[in-house]
């Protein structure tokens, strides 16, 4: 089948590149070709979306399955109107930050969705999931809703992810910032993490572009408790040191952020209003094909990615070595025996 890959040059985008050529399908990405080399094999059409009239080397070429990536509206609305008349389905990568409440909810509810972006560029990423909703309607109304297919994606890691949120813990246990080899964790108590790998997405929206598969879909990894996740980077790590776990509390009166950012610990999700958030099943992807690895090989790979990068690139997420032994300086003298135990 035909590909295009509206982008394939960065990260995800280029994971479905790589997967849909792995699978035997012809791809062309259409991108500037500035954010990363084309995947060998696939075809470049170079193009600028925020130009007028990118689509023009493309649109009448019958593509089988379009990708798209974007959390612009405007992009996104311009791309699927250009392309409907003649391109059979199109696979759109939403967001679950699209739902309007992360509480725990019934088994089964439908879930709202917030009100769509107005404006066609995201300037706030405050906004981001106002925009993804206003992307899944510009695609919907130009393809309809047997044409098209909408992933709204739970958190994504695995190697190349860039924002630290996947990368940071393995990479914590496997070079802790304490003389001593203790790493500095979140209590956490009750709380979940849910992890889909960027290979196992990219994969199976291929496999299900090409088979025509319609529909709006929750695609997450499994819930995971985040003790347990921490258990699996530490393991894959092989560290062997001290485990400094600090209340959730202690953690924010001390300006640690929560899930991502400067002086953050990733990941980590406190508060009443999140509580769902980790709760989101795939089930109904996993019933059209998806398939997910077990997060150990995830963090695994990851990791070695990890060790490869360049020990002066900015971080995006997590602690520095000197906020960490800060920290730990702060915590351990205030730690009583079993508090800091091993594990």
């Amino acid at each position: 089948m035909r590909f295009l890959v509206l982008g394939g040059t960065g990260w995800l985008s280029g994971w479905v590149a790589r997967s849909a050529l792995s699978a035997g399908h012809d791809v062309t990405c259409l991108a500037r070709g500035q954010s990363g080399p084309t995947p060998e094999g696939a075809a470049l059409v170079r193009a600028d979306r925020k130009q007028d009239r990118p689509y023009t080397q493309v649109a009448d070429d019958g593509w089988d399955v379009v990708v798209d990536v974007s959390s612009q509206p405007g992009l996104v609305r311009d791309a699927a109107d250009a392309l409907a008349p003649t391109a059979r389905h199109f696979v759109y990568v939403s967001s679950g930050s699209v739902y309007a409440d992360n509480h725990r909810l019934p088994a089964g509810a439908e879930r709202r969705v917030l009100p769509p972006l107005d404006e066609d560029v995201l300037t706030d990423l405050e906004k981001y999931g106002e925009a993804k909703v206003a992307c899944e309607q510009h695609v919907l109304r130009a393809f309809g809703h047997d044409r098209a297919l909408i992933a709204r994606a739970g958190l994504i890691g695995g190697p190349g992810d860039k924002s630290d949120r996947s990368g940071y813990w393995p990479w914590r246990f496997s070079r802790p910032a304490a003389p001593d080899g203790a790493v500095l964790t979140p209590q956490g108590q009750g709380l979940d993490s849910q992890l889909v790998d960027v290979r196992d997405i990219a994969a199976w929206l291929v496999d299900a572009g090409a088979r025509g598969v319609s529909g709006v879909f929750d695609v997450t990894g499994e819930t995971v408790p985040l003790a347990e996740h921490l258990s699996v980077a530490r393991d894959v790590a092989g560290h062997s040191g001290r485990r400094v776990v600090a209340a959730d509390s202690w953690l924010l009166d001390h300006g640690v952020e929560p899930w991502m950012g400067e002086r953050s610990l990733p990941l980590w999700l406190p508060g009443k209003e999140y509580a769902g958030f980790n709760e989101v099943r795939s089930t109904e992807a996993q019933a059209q094909g998806l398939l997910l690895r077990p997060l150990a090989d995830t963090l695994s790979d990851t990791l070695q990615w990890e060790l490869e990068r360049t020990s002066t690139e900015r971080r995006h997420a997590g602690l520095t070595d000197d906020e960490e032994r800060s920290l730990l300086d702060l915590l351990e003298p205030a730690v009583r025996p079993g508090d800091a135990a091993p594990g």
